[in-house]
């Protein structure tokens, strides 16, 4: 790809941008949000069309009209936002297009035992090729996603945050697919936040900023990480966590979590949280930290305990009474479970607080948009335009949307479910420190993280969970990684 431009109405997307990848080799691609990696594959995917520039397939100049013509060239792509189809079984997903026939039929049967097959190879027979995909959890969509681009002759697959909801063992097992099929002269274009493992996979880097290539052909496992950091942002940013805000052991808990289970989901779960306090849950993908989360919110209705916010308890399984008590949730789809994607920003925003906006019953919109203006620019969330819908947006920026719903809400407990999933390392200094100035405000947070560092240095206590049970409590400084993934994998109590 040489000097790819992309325009659309009042944004330049790609403003000039090159990149080469070899066969056989990881081509790892880096930038923040918004940097224009996800135009930049969808154009390589046959998605959009470039305004500008060439580009080669083997030697040979190619015009990419649709997604189609991609895939015949032998192009795969594993999107961030998995679009597997709710409605279908994972074997028909996995052969969305290209399912195998006989005199022109459908052959189910076939489809099954290669789907199997697939799935055996990525290391989850556990997944049934006859489950319907709407039932399965993020992390088993992300397989069903991978076996899809390996089902397709692929000579080249581009993946685009593979591992956000894989566990450290599905990342080997996910690394141990790319080499298998590297070695095979398979070509990979891997997109990712998580720099170490750029440092584990990746051959060659191509690093880009505000829709331009800054640098290409850098040695990933050589380039030191300031540079690389120092290249996406255009400054050095330390991997440091604000200071852990100080908390009155004596103060009276803002939540109190008394023996909530869900039986399959979790087992009994009590904690507290007080004002200006860090709690984080650590745990494998499936542990239960999710479900916790969202049972307290209401999504989810527990078969015992109590959740209590400011000494009153909350009435479970209803959203509306935990909003109303004071309990926000970032939950870890935030596309999905969070934003309404076609609304405006200001929309968005103000979906929780939308009484404070009423005059008679009806909308005052002026009012609704000068407070989401302030926000916006608070969050610096970029680009800007209170009306642009949340859809144009980049995750990080998304994500600074979700935060802002209840920063003008003033909730007093904030559950947060995977907060940087996707999220350039700029944009997480930028999270990190909003986590803070709520803390500072006496607000009590609640943190869920696939990384363990992540929870260890943002919270004052962490809880630890193993097999959908909590196996050890403590305060978060009393932990390294090790001992967390010791506690994990032995399911010993510490």
């Amino acid at each position: 790809m040489a000097n790819v431009v992309k325009r659309f109405p009042g944004v330049v997307a790609l403003g000039g941008v090159d990149l080469d990848v070899l066969p056989g080799e990881v081509h790892c691609l880096l930038g923040q949000n918004g940097a224009g990696k996800s135009t930049l594959i969808k154009v390589l995917a046959g998605v959009h069309e470039p305004n500008e520039g060439t580009i080669e397939w083997l030697g040979e100049p190619v015009t990419l009209h649709h997604p189609q013509a991609a895939m015949d060239l032998g192009v795969a792509t594993m999107y961030q936002e998995l679009d597997l189809v709710e409605g279908l079984t994972v074997a028909e997903n996995i052969f969305l297009g290209h399912e195998p026939t006989r005199f022109g039929f459908s052959q189910r049967p076939a489809a099954r035992r290669e789907a199997a097959a697939l799935l055996a190879r990525l290391g989850h027979p556990e997944i049934s090729p006859a489950a319907e995909v709407g039932t399965l959890s993020a992390a088993s969509c992300q397989i069903v996603s991978m076996a899809r681009a390996l089902s397709r002759d692929a000579r080249l697959i581009i993946m685009d945050e593979p591992s956000a909801v894989l566990d450290a063992g599905e990342v080997d097992q996910l690394f141990r697919v790319i080499r298998e099929v590297t070695d095979q002269g398979v070509a990979v274009v891997y997109i990712s936040h998580r720099l170490e493992e750029i440092r584990e996979i990746g051959d060659r880097v191509t690093v880009l900023k505000d829709g331009r290539t800054v640098a290409t052909g850098l040695d990933a496992r050589s380039t030191p990480t300031q540079e690389l950091i120092r290249l996406m942002t255009g400054r050095s940013i330390e991997y440091v966590f604000p200071p852990k805000p100080a908390v009155d052991a004596g103060a009276e808990p803002v939540l109190r979590v008394e023996g909530l289970a869900r039986p399959g989901e979790f087992a009994a779960v009590s904690f507290d949280v007080r004002p200006g306090e860090v709690v984080g849950l650590a745990g494998l993908v499936g542990s239960g930290r999710s479900e916790i989360v969202e049972t307290i919110f209401g999504a989810r209705k527990a078969t015992i305990g109590t959740v209590r916010v400011g000494g009153r308890a909350v009435r479970g399984g209803s959203v509306a009474a935990a909003v109303a008590a004071g309990i926000g949730l970032c939950p870890e789809e935030r596309k999905s479970q969070a934003l309404v994607l076609g609304a405006s920003l200001a929309s968005n925003i103000t979906l929780a607080t939308l009484p404070r906006f009423s005059r008679g019953g009806l909308l005052d919109g002026s009012a609704e948009v000068e407070a989401a203006e302030e926000l916006l620019e608070s969050l610096d969330v970029r680009p800007r335009g209170v009306h642009r819908e949340s859809r144009t947006l980049s995750g990080g920026n998304q994500q600074k949307v979700v935060l802002a719903r209840w920063l003008l809400r003033g909730c007093k407990v904030l559950l947060l479910d995977e907060p940087t999933r996707g999220v350039d390392v700029g944009a997480r200094s930028e999270i990190y420190a909003l986590i803070r100035r709520l803390t500072d405000e006496g607000v009590a947070v609640v943190v869920v993280s696939s990384e363990i560092p992540e929870v260890l240095g943002l919270s004052n206590r962490v809880l630890v969970l193993a097999d959908r049970t909590v196996r050890h409590e403590g305060p978060a400084d009393e932990l390294d990684e090790h001992a967390v993934l010791d506690i994990i994998l032995k399911g010993d109590a510490a």
